[in-house]
């Protein structure tokens, strides 16, 4: 990893290439040219290929000494890296098949608006008031979940008195103190582990506790506790509903806690807020559609019971509430001509049905 051979290319002017055209990421791989990400398509950047000393000279012009050491000894490092005072990018850089690969997102200077991403207003907001609770903002990779929790907690920020606590891997949104006072936590710079930042926090006086994924039982148990002991904690999911979310949770546990978990989901969960991240009709730019679950005692029980396949139903009756299925939504977004026909049948959790709908419009 010593690699002193100049690039022919600088991370400088790849990392301008991004902001200036907005990129959402640039990957880095030996064999092809850098490609950049935009709107959900790749393209590459020049016809030359990279080679391993490339890869090498770009990983190094980047990586701090201690990530440098992580990646010799697990093959992989993940952090933060803030480029001239001009944006911050999440930075993943790993071992494959024996050279070095790189993958660096652009993280939004500037946090959005609720307007901004669509999100129900007052029943956004009326959450962000809570005291106490678990509320879980789900999807898959690249979906958006980092930005719709960053403007969560700048809400929170700007609105409310309390000490505000983030757990990331890495830290992507900086906030500063405003109403709120607010103490970032890297995980492996900070914190060893998700939990042991969880199990801290709860010791440093926190009304607000971000935790960046949960991602072990261990994790989950600890942001349950917190949300029960009084305290609001925001966690993420790699779930596509609140369903299934409910269940991932579940069954993350041995059989014999799950009766125990199911009870106290069913009470400290206030909220899930499942997103997807579509192209949009134009062709120019992405938008974000979602399913919003808000917690009601017939939700609960369906929870307790064992019943969560009807949560759904429920979301579906729950609209005064501030609740919406990911299927009406989209449709919603196709009716305003925001995103196409096609895109509304091909990310509905029912395409049947959104089809059909569509058609007899």
């Amino acid at each position: 990893m010593a690699s002193t051979q100049k690039c022919k290319i600088q991370m400088e002017d790849l990392l301008k290439i991004v902001v200036e055209r907005d990129a959402s990421d640039l990957h880095l791989r030996v064999g092809r040219p850098p490609v950049i990400r935009i709107d959900g398509r790749l393209e590459d950047l020049g016809n030359e290929p990279l080679t391993p000393d490339d890869t090498e000279y770009l990983m190094n012009s980047i990586s701090p000494d201690m990530h440098r050491e992580a990646i010799s000894q697990i093959g992989s490092a993940d952090y933060g890296y803030a480029f001239q005072n001009l944006a911050r990018f999440r930075v993943s850089i790993f071992r494959t098949m024996g050279n070095y690969g790189m993958v660096m997102r652009l993280i939004p200077s500037r946090i959005l608006s609720f307007e901004d991403l669509g999100l129900p207003l007052e029943a956004t907001k009326e959450l962000l008031h809570r005291h106490r609770g678990l509320v879980l903002v789900v999807g898959p990779t690249g979906c958006g979940k980092t930005t719709t929790l960053a403007t969560m907690l700048d809400y929170i920020n700007r609105n409310r008195d309390t000490h505000l606590i983030t757990i990331e891997d890495p830290i992507e949104y900086f906030h500063p103190h405003r109403r709120s006072i607010v103490t970032h936590r890297e995980l492996h710079v900070d914190v060893t582990s998700f939990a042991d930042g969880l199990r801290s926090a709860l010791r440093q006086d926190p009304d607000v506790i971000l935790v960046g994924e949960m991602r072990d039982t261990e994790t989950m148990q600890a942001a349950i506790t917190a949300a029960e002991t009084g305290h609001l904690v925001f966690a993420t999911l790699h779930t596509n509903s609140a369903a299934a979310t409910v269940n991932r949770i579940v069954d993350a546990f041995p059989t014999n806690q799950q009766e125990q978990i199911r009870m106290q989901l069913s009470v400290t969960l206030i909220a899930s807020i499942s997103q997807a991240l579509l192209g949009r009709a134009s062709g120019k730019g992405r938008v974000a559609a979602y399913e919003i679950m808000i917690m009601t005692p017939a939700i609960a029980n369906l929870i307790r019971e064992r019943q969560t396949n009807r949560i759904i139903s429920a979301i579906q009756t729950g609209g005064k509430l501030g609740m919406i299925t990911l299927d009406m939504f989209l449709y919603n977004l196709y009716k305003k001509g925001i995103i196409t026909a096609e895109d509304a049948v091909e990310r509905a959790h029912e395409p049947d049905e959104q089809r059909q709908k569509i058609l007899h419009d």
